[in-house]
């Protein structure tokens, strides 16, 4: 990852053209080289399960890692997970034509094998403490999927798992092998 100093708020972010793959932390600008392929068929693979689950359900939005939650103010810092669950009562009518104002119900990290563990240990920090109630950390290396409820409630899911919505998403469930086919 570069730094680039010029860009320090949600705003200036937003409207600024050229940028790809790059998270605004604390009013710093974090440039992120581009994801494996591997990453995006994993990420996809998260993705499309929550999706089908929540569109049939009519239970909210599904996004990818092009979408930006602006989880702190002042200073600002945007967030993109690879994966993010919206409750439908929480997207304003009309929808979200920026950032989304606060974080995801459910974000989800897709490690990359050049990913250090301070940096996923702080965006799920980042997300926690934001007020997101459930983080899902997917480590295609070991085929876990790591799931924080606080920074305390943490369970290490295997293979031979189901990762599951509780609370946050009834109902859902998807054996975590099935991220990794």
């Amino acid at each position: 990852m570069s730094t680039i100093e010029r860009i320090t708020t949600a705003k200036e972010l937003f409207e600024a053209s050229g940028l790809e793959r790059c998270e605004l932390i604390r009013g710093e600008l974090i440039m992120m080289s581009p994801a494996g392929f591997d990453h995006g068929r994993f990420a996809i693979n998260v993705g499309n399960a929550l999706a089908n689950f929540v569109k049939n359900k009519a239970l909210g939005i599904v996004v990818s890692a092009e979408a930006g939650f602006c989880i702190a103010h002042d200073p600002d810092t945007v967030r993109a997970p690879d994966v993010a669950f919206v409750r439908a009562d929480r997207i304003p009518p009309g929808g979200v034509k920026g950032f989304f104002q606060g974080p995801p119900d459910i974000a989800v990290e897709v490690l990359s094998p050049n990913d250090r563990a301070s940096e996923v240990a702080a965006k799920v920090q980042d997300w926690l403490q934001a007020g997101c109630p459930m983080v899902w950390v997917v480590d295609p290396e070991t085929r876990t999927a790591t799931v924080y409820r606080s920074r305390s409630e943490i369970v290490v899911l295997t293979a031979a798992d189901t990762l599951a919505g509780g609370d946050v998403l009834p109902d859902f469930s998807v054996p975590v092998a099935e991220m990794f086919a």
